[in-house]
């Protein structure tokens, strides 16, 4: 049995990893800043409270597990606000905010939480395959491309880093669910897509830490 700590689990692709990873048998550690009734009825430890782009948040969740190993983070908090080309001095806040939860977020848990991360240890970030440059094709969505893109580019620093302590790390696309970011528009549903990144984050090892994949196997372009 691992110890898995998912953010952002108190709905959509959380909420289910949540569940399936309990379901299997493993010990989650489920952190959002507000617990959601649907969360609350897992068999998991949940704590709530959490803000991923405040560092004195951080500082207390890492104090409240002092001491305890994780085997499995999972970043995954994130949000996604519309932009286009045309109106983009209104929206620089929400680029910011989408900066600073889906770029600094997964960044600032990983390094708060490094002493609960041991040898073997694995380190998964939720991003997008909006996040890539090479995959770009249809423009606009400004603040979320780059937020993504920011956070693929941390996450390859974070495998360098972390790879002296045989931590290895993930960059993974869940695909285009349906969920409340969304607007329940997407290709697939959360239990799909969990099953997806779990399966990635299991067969991840330090020889293929830093890469870049969608939850369906395929390795996605920079």
């Amino acid at each position: 049995m691992s110890t898995c700590l998912v953010t952002g689990a108190n709905r959509g692709i959380g909420l289910e990893l949540c569940r399936q990873l309990a379901a299997r048998g493993d010990s989650v550690i489920a952190v959002c800043r507000s617990p959601s009734a649907e969360l609350e009825k897992l068999d998991v430890e949940v704590t709530g409270g959490v803000e991923v782009t405040d560092p004195v948040s951080l500082l207390r969740l890492a104090r409240h597990l002092e001491g305890r190993r994780i085997d499995v983070l999972v970043n995954n908090a994130g949000v996604l606000r519309r932009d286009k080309l045309g109106g983009l001095a209104a929206a620089v806040d929400d680029m910011i905010l989408q900066f600073r939860t889906n770029s600094l977020g997964p960044l600032l848990v990983t390094e708060a939480l490094t002493p609960n991360l041991k040898r073997g240890a694995k380190v998964a970030i939720i991003t997008s395959r909006m996040g890539s440059v090479a995959d770009n094709t249809s423009g606009g969505a400004y603040g979320y491309r780059m937020s993504k893109s920011a956070v693929n580019n941390a996450g390859a620093s974070l495998a360098h880093d972390l790879a002296g302590k045989r931590i290895a790390v993930a960059l993974l696309h869940p695909g285009y669910v349906r969920t409340d970011m969304t607007g329940g528009e997407g290709f697939i549903d959360t239990a799909e897509a969990a099953a997806g990144l779990l399966q990635r984050i299991d067969e991840l090892t330090l020889e293929t830490s830093g890469g870049f994949w969608h939850s369906n196997g395929e390795a996605l372009p920079w």
